[in-house]
């Protein structure tokens, strides 16, 4: 008669046991045929997808950027304020630099020879009047031009408003001219420099390539078809690629936005890593809508008359400005996102056969031939611990 072995030699041998699953292969057209094509859905997932599309095997970073801007062109007008005027880039660039953007003049009201003086404010609310007493002296509103000196003056022959001291003559009221004084604008052109770097990567490149010499510069323009290298770009091609008329664009100004892809595959030839440019319309157009459209600013040219007085030339100027955007995503070959990309999708198998174990026992309820994998795949056992065994099993582990 064999004697039992202690409990606790069980359960020490219980930690050198090694199990494995139980396999159960089902011949069955339906099935197997919907188990192949899953597997095929998700191996196409991994490989097509995850790997070649989205480039899962790379390890990416996003692209730092340096932009500055140089316009170059010539205007020429003839106004009864101005006379016969050039205009170059030191007039219509304002200010000179800017980061990642640039303004460029397109229309002009004129005010000449104004000077620090009093005059009779703009008619409007807070400025009409009938008498001095209707006027505040030292009263300023920053709508008005001026502060009020408290006498009520006549502004035209049949209306009188509060005079105040301010630059006078006061600035011109009225819609900018059309066609725009600046109309040549749309010939001039603008070199934008753009250096990028990752610098996870220590990848360093800037938009004027390689190839790119001083005489190819000095007669290049950008043309998408044609040239797509050339980093000078002519302001009305920008409007126009951007679907919009420069000449009507320019009359009340506007916002245009220009971008600067550089999206990288640094696996292959540096030479193929190269920008992309996109322009479109930031500043929005309502015909329905037209306060306050386009943009414009305001500036003055002071000087000093023959007696020694100050006076100066105010300027509300129409004009487009150019918003640089540059953005961008470069990739490389690195083992342990393609460890995880990979890991993760062969995760996505084991999903395959919980949907085709479900499909089987979901079918295993309403068909006798399918009632026999059912019973093979799971078989149940009952077993009892008595009270003591139990607790000396818990203690044990434990």
């Amino acid at each position: 008669m064999t004697s039992k072995k202690p409990y606790y030699v069980s359960i020490i041998q219980c930690f050198f046991d090694y199990s494995t699953v139980k396999v159960l292969v089902i011949r069955s057209m339906l099935v197997g045929t919907l188990y192949r094509l899953l597997q095929a859905v998700v191996i196409v997932y991994i490989i097509g997808y995850v790997c070649v599309w989205n480039k899962g095997y790379q390890d990416t970073d996003t692209v730092i950027s340096l932009v500055t801007t140089k316009v170059k062109g010539i205007a020429l007008t003839n106004t009864s304020d101005l006379g016969l005027r050039i205009w170059d880039v030191a007039d219509y660039v304002i200010p000179p630099q800017e980061e990642n953007s640039f303004f460029v003049l397109t229309n002009l009201n004129i005010t000449p020879n104004q000077t620090q003086s009093r005059c009779a404010e703009n008619p409007g609310p807070g400025s009409t009047c009938s008498s001095d007493q209707d006027c505040k002296r030292g009263l300023h509103d920053s709508r008005q031009n001026g502060v009020q000196t408290g006498r009520c003056v006549h502004f035209s022959e049949s209306e009188k408003t509060c005079e105040v001291l301010a630059w006078c003559p006061l600035e011109k009221k009225g819609d900018p001219p059309d066609p725009p004084l600046l109309s040549e604008a749309e010939n001039f052109t603008v070199l934008i420099k753009n250096s990028i770097c990752y610098p996870k990567f220590s990848f360093n490149k800037r938009n004027i390539l390689p190839h790119v010499n001083s005489s190819y510069l000095s007669q290049c323009v950008f043309d998408r078809v044609t040239d797509p290298d050339c980093p000078i770009f002519r302001l009305r091609d920008i409007a126009a690629e951007a679907g919009e008329d420069f000449q009507t664009m320019a009359v009340h100004g506007g916002v245009m936005g220009v971008q600067i892809r550089w999206d990288c595959n640094l696996d292959l030839d540096e030479s193929r890593c190269v920008p992309a440019y996109t322009f479109h319309r930031l500043s929005i157009k309502d015909p329905e809508n037209n306060v306050t459209q386009g943009f414009n600013i305001r500036f003055a040219k002071y000087y000093k008359n023959e007696v020694g007085k100050e006076t100066r030339t105010l300027i509300k100027g129409y004009g487009i400005r150019f918003e640089i955007t540059v953005f961008g995503k470069a990739g490389k070959f690195n083992i342990v996102p393609t460890l995880l990309n990979i890991g993760a999708g062969l995760g996505l198998l084991g999903l395959v056969n919980v949907v085709c174990d479900w499909i089987v026992l979901t079918m295993s309820k309403c068909n006798k031939k399918c009632q026999k994998y059912n019973a093979m795949k799971y078989e149940y056992v009952s077993f009892l611990f008595t009270y003591t065994y139990s607790y000396l099993y818990i203690f044990t582990f434990f």
